[in-house]
Order: C-alpha cells, then structure tokens, then sequence
C-alpha cells in the first residue's frame, strides 16, 4: 500500500518466513550457531524454543537456505497426528512415493532412503514445527527413530521447533529418555532495545530502501519495544501501520506519537480509514 510512496521494492514487514528478511540479533545469532553445532556435530536431537512471532521458523530456513546443497529436508508442519501419520507426512517431504502405509513398510522405507543418502553425503534432517502439540507417544516414537545409524554415525537429524511449553514438555520424568539426547534445549531471545532501529533499517534496505528518506526517531523506537518486547513479529505489525498512516499523512519522519496511534489501532477494531483508497496519498 505505502511502498511506491517510500520508494521501496516490497512490503518491508511482511509475516512470511522470508530468509532474506532474518536480521542477525543476538538472540538469532545463537539460534543459528545452535543449528549449526547440532546438524553438522550430528547430534541426533536439537530443540529450539521461543515465543510466538520471536523467528525461530524464520532462522530455521535461513538456515536450511544457506546450507541446502548438502542437506536433505523434510518440514512436518501438522503436529496433531499419530505417529503413523507422522511418518506418511515425513516420507512425503522427503519426496518419497508412498505405496505401503503400513508401519513396518514405512520405517524400511525411510532407512533405506537414509542409507542412500549416507552414500550420498547428504546430511538428512526433520524439522518439525509447533513441536508443542506433539503427543508424548509421539515424541518416544521419534526418538526411537532417531536410533537409525551406522557404525560411526547417526543417519538422522531431528529439529523440534516450539513455544516455550515445548521445553516444558521435554523437562518431564516421562520423557528424560529422549531430553537426554538433546544437547541443551535453546529458548530463542528477543531483540534488545538497542537492536530496534537497526532491526528496522536493515528490513527497509532488504525491500530495497535507496534513498534514505524514511526515519524512525528514537521516541517512535523506544514506543516499538515497549510494546513488541522485542518480539520481530509484533515489530513488523506496528511497522507495517503505522507506515501506512505515515503514506496517509505524506511523513517520512515517524514520531512517537505515530507509533502510540498506530499501538492503539492494533489493540482496537480496525479504523475507518485503513478501508479506504490509499493510492492517492501514495500519487498512484
């Protein structure tokens, strides 16, 4: 809506997993070297927790994307499933035409693809989203299936992704089999207040911000981490309003003031003139 006004190429605060838009904090920095010591030190197990909207979907397939060539991926998005299902969904992210569905014939499927990708050196990997929802039976099945190996190594990777109750979950008696093949279980952290205006520079420059025309004083900064907590997320929803007033209103200096409007309007209905016509203010 406003980014012919500012001159951009994209929207800049956009809710989609983009790689191009992961803005290395701290907090995404450990993320990535955590992903990275577990894949690559083939630790069998990873678990990587954090709040809803924190990025941890979003460092994961920065990652994926950065080391594709030699990484075979399977995403399992759907977690209310049993563990057969489960295995069909894994079987058919790793493109795997699935002709028996029966356990049996699907767990010998799966090792002999692992085995070929073995002889490949392709690092083979599951990562399961919203890890959360899984049900107890479930995570003791996976981690049964992550005893497939060699003689030297495992033929497996699991990446569970998760909220915080994922870490929870893993903490239980029940399941200190599996939290023991974990190598510590990562809870992501959010942005800190000073990552806040760089956060938001570098978005504008990832969707193609040349000219240096748009500002965020440091009043409109403070305003976005009281109410984001530093949650990238949340900074992309105050963001993307209140540029959208700013194009309304021809500023290209975000105030305070602007911000607070746009907190307020987040936490409201949806305001009267977000339905009208905006190409006039952006001179479409």
């Amino acid at each position: 809506m406003y980014e012919s006004y500012y001159q951009l190429d994209e929207p800049p605060f956009g809710s989609t997993p983009d790689p191009r838009f992961l803005y290395r904090s701290q907090g995404h920095r450990e993320a990535l070297a955590y992903v990275a010591y577990g894949l690559f030190g083939k630790k069998g197990f990873l678990a990587l927790t954090g709040e809803v909207g924190i990025g941890k979907t979003t460092v994961i397939r920065a990652f994926v994307h950065a080391f594709h060539p030699c990484l075979e991926v399977a995403f399992v998005l759907n977690t209310n499933v049993n563990f057969e299902e489960m295995l069909y969904l894994i079987l058919q992210d790793f493109g795997i035409d699935v002709k028996n569905t029966s356990k049996v014939m699907m767990l010998t499927t799966l090792n002999s693809f692992l085995i070929q990708k073995f002889a490949d050196q392709q690092n083979a990997v599951i990562i399961i989203d919203e890890a959360q929802n899984l049900a107890p039976d479930v995570l003791e099945e996976l981690r049964l299936l992550s005893n497939l190996e060699t003689d030297r190594q495992k033929l497996l990777q699991i990446v569970l992704v998760g909220q915080p109750e994922l870490g929870q979950m893993l903490a239980k008696r029940s399941l200190r089999q599996l939290r023991q093949r974990i190598p510590g279980v990562l809870e992501m952290r959010p942005l800190q207040a000073r990552e806040i205006n760089e956060y938001i520079r570098f978005r504008l420059r990832t969707a193609g911000m040349r000219n240096g025309r748009l500002e965020f004083t440091p009043e409109a900064q403070r305003a976005i981490y009281d109410y984001s907590a530093g949650i990238p997320r949340l900074i992309n929803q105050v963001c993307d309003r209140v540029l959208i007033r700013g194009c309304l209103e021809k500023k290209t200096r975000i105030s305070g003031d602007m911000v607070e409007a746009g907190v307020m309007e987040l936490q409201g209905p949806a305001p009267r003139w977000l339905s009208g016509d905006v190409r006039e203010a952006s001179g479409e």
